[in-house]
């Protein structure tokens, strides 16, 4: 395994120097300091080091890493952990950077990152998002709020095609090409969200089937669980979510019991009667979001773990 460390901080270019190094077979499950320590000196041994004598406590390691924003292929430095194995973070023939600034270590560096997600979730705390479709800004609690350019409708993912379901005339086949797609309305934005708009969050080939060729019809099961509930849509959706929670190992009782607390509490709200067909399709909506927002929690705590 062969490496080149490289010397370039440094706006005197006479200053600078490069070091090819074959890695001895037992420093490759070594700690990256031994890469550093060698350079130092080696660079203190030579002419450069005679008026810029470095230290290796005062020298960190770094490895240049691109990235693409906005369509643009940028470069920057990425520093390398001082006890961070060799093997796993240096590859054969990398140009290693050799920079000023002591190193961390790779707790110090998670401690760091751990930091940073912090603040940023706190700053988190005070910013509201837009709720418009296809807008992803966002701004502080109360305003002021920007301007705004989205959609009047939520996106369609369809097979491969991807498009927003009030321009259906202008698909992407990729995620990059979707997220360029130009916006159909503009505005504020706004945190407030349409409690008499149903609409999906996305739509897929089911609901493009379904407003081609009208409503879905019900099966059988549908039907009578419906019946049974004194003609309740939500019945039937009950029934399923209480077969498929228990294949996932939540136990039909403490879904009956959930589901109980949910209904009374619509009951109360609403002013129904046990066996009222609206307590069941109440239930249902108030049950769905429920779930929602669970989801939606363990979606965020995914987040800030990765």
């Amino acid at each position: 395994m062969k490496v080149f460390l490289r010397y370039e901080d440094n706006e005197d270019e006479s200053k600078h120097k490069i070091l090819k190094i074959t890695l001895p077979k037992s420093w490759k499950n070594g700690p990256s300091s031994r890469l550093l320590d060698q350079f130092v000196e080696s660079y203190n041994g030579g002419n450069e080091g005679q008026s810029n004598t470095l230290e290796s406590e005062g020298m960190h390691l770094a490895l240049r890493r691109s990235s693409d924003n906005d369509d643009t292929a940028t470069t920057s430095l990425e520093d390398l952990p001082s006890d961070g194995i060799i093997i796993e973070t240096i590859a054969d023939r990398d140009d290693v950077f050799v920079c000023h600034g002591p190193s961390r270590t790779v707790k110090e560096r998670n401690a760091e990152r751990q930091a940073k997600l912090d603040q940023e979730k706190e700053a988190q705390k005070n910013l509201s998002k837009c709720v418009h479709f296809g807008c992803n800004q966002r701004f502080p609690k109360g305003g002021p709020y920007p301007d705004c350019k989205y959609h009047s409708g939520p996106p369609v993912f369809h097979e491969t095609a991807k498009f927003w379901s009030c321009c259906p005339n202008k698909k992407a086949y990729d995620w990059d090409g979707f997220q360029t797609l130009p916006a159909c309305q503009t505005g504020k934005c706004t945190d407030v969200k349409d409690e008499d708009n149903n609409q999906k969050q996305f739509l897929g080939g089911c609901d493009l089937r379904e407003e081609m060729n009208g409503p879905k019809l019900k099966s059988i099961d549908d039907f009578n669980a419906a019946a049974a509930a004194g003609g309740s849509e939500g019945a039937p959706v009950l029934e399923r979510l209480r077969n498929v929670l228990g294949e996932l190992g939540v136990e039909n009782e403490l879904f009956d019991q959930v589901l109980e607390g949910v209904k009374k509490e619509e009951m109360t709200k609403n002013g129904l009667q046990e066996g009222d067909a609206k307590v069941v399709d109440e239930a249902t909506n108030n049950l769905g979001l429920k779930l929602k927002k669970a989801m939606k929690a363990i979606a965020v705590e995914q987040l800030r773990i990765s």
